[in-house]
């Protein structure tokens, strides 16, 4: 190249408002550094291009649905991608179920069932609930459940966790509180559960409900709530006749219980027995009101159960009807009341050598007082008796007799005596 055409090449035009015939001279100060010049080339182009080839493919390749993995790679080349990792994970309620799930069992009542064409019978299962492994001993093991778990049952069948199934045998049952013990061998039962103290329960405390809700298809089913309420009274009407027969120790739970879980266990975060699950209060109005027997009512009646087979309570000997049941006018003519009595509970038969006999009762006498505690009906009375009370204990009784006030005491004896 000559030298005036590379002095062209070097020349800019400067913009001005009139358009000139002669090129302009460029001026350099030679005490700056020349400015570099742009270099185009042919590796540049070609990158660009297959960078822009390979977007378009991306872009292209979503569009139709086609899924395209990516790998990336660390500073030592080593591929980074997505794995299934399987964690373990732990929390205080696994644990603890985890400590208690093999002494929770499932029962199933069996009964022989006669239909029109059979004069033999067939067994059938006509009930599932659930029972708690307490005590194992002299290859013997005990099981806790509810009375009407076991009521009327010809055979028991025992499911453990694993679904292993071996019968059971009916040791004794309780219906006032509605508990019952069952024996059966100890081969397969790998521990036994703890008793706790439900009077030192707090509300607002963790509780677990464990059993089996609608039978053996949900078997060992774990919920989780707290304590709502201690020493709660439910009322019971054990032959549907309208009339309240006893008045239930409860614990309260929102913890859910449903049908099956009956005889169950409720426990605390120690994994320690506080409650054999009872029922629930079923109605439209009301949710998350589950019912459990406190295990400090339920220890001794477990252990009259393991040793009688039933629980021996103190017996007058009478039968009784609620004064408030009889009509006003009878209380003044036939009992002659004085105004001011509205409660107690009449004796409307003395049965012979008995207890109330031997005391000298009479028939339509009103029972006010039992040892100082004022009696309003035949549930607080029951109460005092079977709760209060021992066989040979000796009671103070005050009774209201043609509008007088007699004061009795009685020796009490057990069913079984007279």
């Amino acid at each position: 190249m000559d030298e005036n055409n590379q002095n062209n090449l070097n020349q800019r035009p400067t913009p001005s408002v009139e358009e000139s015939s002669q090129p302009l001279e460029r001026r350099v100060d030679p005490s700056k550094p020349p400015t570099p010049k742009r270099r185009g080339g042919f590796l540049p182009s070609l990158a660009g291009a297959v960078v822009g080839g390979l977007i378009v493919w991306l872009l292209m390749s979503s569009i139709n649905g086609n899924p395209t993995t990516v790998q990336t790679t660390d500073s030592n080349k080593k591929p980074i991608g997505t794995e299934r990792v399987a964690l373990d994970i732990q929390t205080d309620i696994t644990d603890v179920v985890g400590k208690v799930t093999d002494t929770v069992v499932g029962i199933t009542n069996l009964q022989t069932v006669r239909d029109f064409w059979s004069t033999t019978g067939t067994t059938q299962e006509t009930g599932v609930g659930s029972g708690v492994i307490y005590k194992k001993q002299n290859g013997k093991a005990y099981i806790v459940t509810n009375h009407h778990v076991v009521e009327g049952a010809q055979e028991l069948e025992i499911t453990f966790d694993d679904g292993t199934k071996v019968p059971g045998k009916l040791v004794g049952s309780d219906i006032w509180t509605d508990l019952a013990v069952v024996e059966i061998d100890d081969k397969h039962v790998k521990t036994v559960i703890e008793f706790g103290d439900s009077d030192a329960l707090k509300r607002g405390e963790t509780v677990i409900a464990i059993g089996n809700p609608l039978g053996l298809g949900f078997a060992g089913s774990v919920t989780v709530g707290v304590l709502s309420g201690k020493d709660r009274t439910i009322p019971i009407d054990f032959d549907n006749n309208g009339t309240i027969d006893w008045q239930a120790d409860a614990l309260q739970t929102d913890a859910a219980i449903n049908p099956g879980n009956s005889g169950g266990a409720l426990i605390n975060m120690g994994g320690q027995l506080i409650g054999i699950n009872s029922m629930k209060i079923s109605q439209a109005a009301v949710e998350g009101i589950g019912l459990a027997i406190p295990i400090n009512v339920a220890i001794p009646i477990i252990e009259h159960l393991e040793t009688t087979g039933e629980v021996l309570r103190p017996t007058m000997g009478v039968t009784l009807m609620d004064l408030r049941s009889v009509p006003e006018q009878q209380q003044r003519t036939v009992l002659n009341l004085p105004e001011n009595v509205k409660d107690g509970v009449v004796v409307t038969e003395v049965i012979r050598n008995t207890p109330a006999q031997a005391a000298g009762v009479q028939q339509y006498d009103v029972i006010a007082e039992m040892d100082g505690v004022k009696i309003t009906d035949m549930v607080e009375l029951r109460k005092h008796l079977y709760t209060s009370k021992n066989v040979g204990d000796t009671m103070q009784m005050k009774v209201y007799r043609d509008g007088k006030l007699v004061e009795i005491e009685m020796v009490l004896k057990d069913g079984h005596s007279f």
